[in-house]
């Protein structure tokens, strides 16, 4: 089998780039382990930042979007018995909108079926040969048959515990990183959203976020211990304590219904650099993870492969290798970017592993000039919108 661009994993980065690179006349195979099913259910990030929604629109891909996502000019903070609408599009002129993953790669999925594209489900890559020159080789097996796809680069998009990362060799890549001390308990409940816009909520007891998937699904999170044991979890200890970290506004309160899905997500910071080796260029999760306060994930997966798509038409139409030599630094201008906001938003909103009450009134003052300064909110606008290109 042969191909131009060999690319590994079918989530958000993955087939946006070869949806990208079919756009431009260029042929891709896209790799991916699981099902079509399962990588069409996989619930993950809700939120597409501006670009990413403009990214989506002018390849083709926004008519579901438009129907159905939800579009979002503000969000609400509270704190301290105190709530503050932090009015994104007044301070930026852009906007977020509430689109699922999954629904974002069912979109993907179907475009790249009904152009005649190749994405071969359930095919395990085992190996990457000959990274390092001008015919890499990407191993696979499929239905117990190992075969073998032969391509000129290949992209990288199968997240952290994909193989790509690994077939670099040693001493090549930097790795940065940081674990925090809690993690995210996740439901999806069958009840309309109390709100109309996502809520951050800062308490005692630790942080709580309401957020939505549509007018009749509601995405919930509650801040628990790192090592938490889901079982311990009973539905009606969830709403009970969604109720006490949310419901601090006076005549506010939850609604409620049938826990469709829960999980528990440790939050981590992961940088890996540089994010290319010779013919293999890295994207998403494979070289980058963000705790999700700041919603960057899905939205830098995208971003890193607008790069890539670009720097392969430039490779591809004329010739030329400077986008591809420039990629990595350019990506991680704005991994390192969003990196930092997302550490600004979970510090500042979630219960610290000491509890320390000195640390706590910091996080009530910055929230409060948050609240009070337009020009801090306007850097919090910015950044969790999304930045134009850097």
């Amino acid at each position: 089998m042969r191909t131009q661009v060999g690319i590994v994993g079918a989530g958000p980065a993955g087939l946006m780039l070869s949806h990208l690179l079919h756009l431009r006349g260029i042929e891709s195979v896209v790799l991916e382990s699981r099902s079509r099913d399962h990588v069409e259910h996989r619930v993950r990030a809700g939120v597409l930042e501006q670009g990413s929604v403009d990214l989506l629109c002018r390849t083709g891909l926004g008519g579901r979007l438009r129907r159905e996502g939800l579009r979002h000019e503000g969000i609400e903070l509270r704190f301290a018995g105190e709530s503050y609408r932090v009015p994104m599009t007044e301070l930026t002129g852009r906007a977020i909108t509430v689109y699922g993953q999954q629904e974002v790669v069912k979109d993907l999925i179907a475009a790249r079926i009904a152009a005649g594209g190749s994405i071969l489900f359930e095919a395990d890559v085992v190996r990457l040969d000959n990274l390092d020159s001008d015919s890499p080789v990407v191993h696979f097996r499929r239905d117990g048959h190992e075969e073998k796809l032969h391509c000129d680069f290949v992209a990288g998009c199968d997240g952290f515990h994909g193989v790509s990362r690994g077939a670099v060799p040693e001493g090549v890549l930097t790795t940065y990183e940081r674990t925090y001390p809690f993690a995210w308990l996740g439901v999806l409940a069958a009840a309309a959203p109390a709100v109309e816009e996502l809520v951050y909520a800062h308490h005692d007891r630790g942080f709580a976020l309401h957020s939505m998937r549509s007018p009749e699904v509601s995405r919930l999170y509650l801040q628990v211990a790192p090592d938490e044991d889901i079982g311990t979890w009973p539905d009606e200890r969830i709403w009970a304590e969604l109720r006490t970290r949310l419901e601090t506004v006076p005549g506010w309160s939850l609604n409620e219904g049938p826990v469709l899905e829960k999980s528990i997500t440790p939050m981590r910071s992961f940088v890996v650099e540089p994010m290319r080796w010779e013919r293999l260029f890295l994207a998403g999760d494979a070289v980058h993870i963000v705790p999700p306060t700041g919603a960057k994930g899905m939205n830098l997966a995208l971003a890193d492969v607008a790069l890539l798509g670009d720097a392969f038409a430039a490779w591809y139409g004329r010739g030329c290798p400077d986008l591809l030599e420039s990629y990595s630094a350019k990506a991680l201008r704005r991994v390192w970017r969003a990196q930092h906001f997302s550490w600004w938003m979970t510090s500042m909103l979630h219960r610290l592993e000491r509890n320390d009450p000195y640390e706590t009134k910091l996080q009530t003052a910055t929230l409060r000039y948050v609240a009070t300064s337009r020009a801090y909110a306007t850097s919090l606008a910015e950044n969790y919108v999304g930045l134009p290109e850097i």
